[in-house]
């Protein structure tokens, strides 16, 4: 059966946004308990920006990866898309890592592999689609905010 633009489009936004939304579960009890005990730098954001900003991200990342999706079956493709999977598993685990393990040395390393394949996704994607590379951008510098803030709360704690 083959699967229409349209519904490739779909697919993508509910299992980028779906998925990424999976790891508020290993968030929301860690938030008022564990996490509001952290020492945390003066730039932490607010905790109601962190919803929003992912939940846009997450959007994004959809339309990225839909429009590397529709592309013609390559090898540049598949290798897209298997970057594109690598950088979206590891930012699914950085939650559980660093929310539920309480592992914030183990979070910093994990979100510093997570921006390398973040970046290399945004390579192989500018050899198929500019667009789709460029709707990752705000997505690896919010990354590289979340990286300074781990490791500062990682420093401070």
């Amino acid at each position: 059966m083959k699967i229409s633009s349209t519904q490739k489009l779909i697919i993508s936004l509910i299992a980028t946004i779906g998925i990424g939304s999976l790891g508020g579960i290993f968030t929301i009890a860690e938030i008022p308990n564990w996490y509001a005990g952290l020492n945390k730098p003066s730039f932490n954001p607010p905790n109601w920006l962190f919803g929003p900003v992912w939940t846009s991200l997450y959007t994004m990342m959809g339309v990225a990866f839909y429009l590397i999706w529709k592309q013609a079956e390559t090898a540049t493709r598949k290798k897209a898309i298997q970057l594109f999977i690598i950088q979206f598993v590891l930012n699914f685990f950085w939650s559980i890592i660093f929310f539920s393990l309480h592992s914030i040395g183990a979070a910093l390393i994990e979100i510093m592999v997570m921006w390398i394949f973040i970046l290399l996704t945004i390579i192989q994607f500018s050899k198929l689609s500019k667009p789709a590379a460029w709707l990752l951008v705000p997505y690896i510098a919010w990354v590289s905010f979340a990286s300074l803030l781990t490791a500062s709360i990682w420093k401070l704690n």
